[in-house]
């Protein structure tokens, strides 16, 4: 087997399994989507990321789709040897690597940035859907359990909500499970926001982060130099 052959087929086998990979996310999304509290009960208990706090059927669907476009297109353009497909594989990834280290640096950058963002997109979610939509509530409650926090900031962000209106009080994780909840318990608890929490806990487990992230953009990195030297090796034949 020459050189040639066995990159190819390497690639081809590479990026089958990035599409399987991604079929499968996109099929677990689609099933948080329709049936998240299942979900949830299997696997809610697991998970104390930042992944409870946004809407993690959608996330999955687009992970699944990205990782499906790209799986087609490399072990597609690789079996046909066709360098427009190719070229097509070899670009997606490299606008996937760009996006990588742009938010990498916004993230380390602009952490106060992202966190008005933040602020302004979930808090009036909380204020609407918290005590109202039963999955979006079991959510922030296992998060808020898991990983001793309360809300995206604060109890605050819960005044003026449907739970506290309804309540006249706040969850008991902002008050470290003690009742009645009220705002006098809740300042005197001092309960860090998710936000915070979450990020002490990335900044924790920083070298592992970094280290999945640096494999991923070997990963990244290689795969775009072997489309290349498929892509230019195709002009030789």
């Amino acid at each position: 087997m020459g050189c040639f052959t066995f990159i190819k087929v390497m690639m081809i086998l590479f990026n089958l399994a990035i599409f399987l990979s991604g079929g499968t996310l996109l099929g677990v999304g689609i099933w948080v989507k329709v049936d998240g509290e299942s979900f949830l009960k299997i696997f809610g208990t697991l998970s104390s990321s930042i992944l409870q706090v946004v809407n993690v059927a959608y996330l999955l669907i687009v992970i699944g789709a990205i990782l499906l476009v790209i799986g087609f297109l490399g072990c597609y353009g690789a079996q046909k040897e066709s360098k427009c497909l190719l070229m097509m594989f070899f670009s997606v990834v490299l606008i996937i690597f760009i996006a990588e280290v742009a938010a990498a640096v916004v993230a380390l950058v602009f952490t106060g940035l992202a966190e008005t963002l933040l602020t302004g997109l979930v808090t009036p979610l909380l204020k609407e859907k918290y005590g109202v939509d039963e999955t979006f509530t079991q959510i922030w409650n296992v998060t808020m359990s898991e990983v001793h926090c309360c809300g995206l900031n604060n109890y605050t962000d819960f005044n003026n909500s449907y739970f506290y209106d309804t309540h006249h009080g706040y969850p008991g994780q902002c008050c470290d499970t003690q009742e009645p909840c009220n705002s006098t318990v809740a300042a005197k608890m001092a309960v860090q926001g998710c936000f915070k929490q979450i990020l002490e806990e990335i900044r924790t487990n920083a070298g592992v982060a970094g280290g999945v992230a640096a494999g991923i953009a070997a990963l990244e990195i290689a795969a775009m130099a072997v489309s290349m030297y498929l892509y230019c090796r195709l002009d030789e034949k």
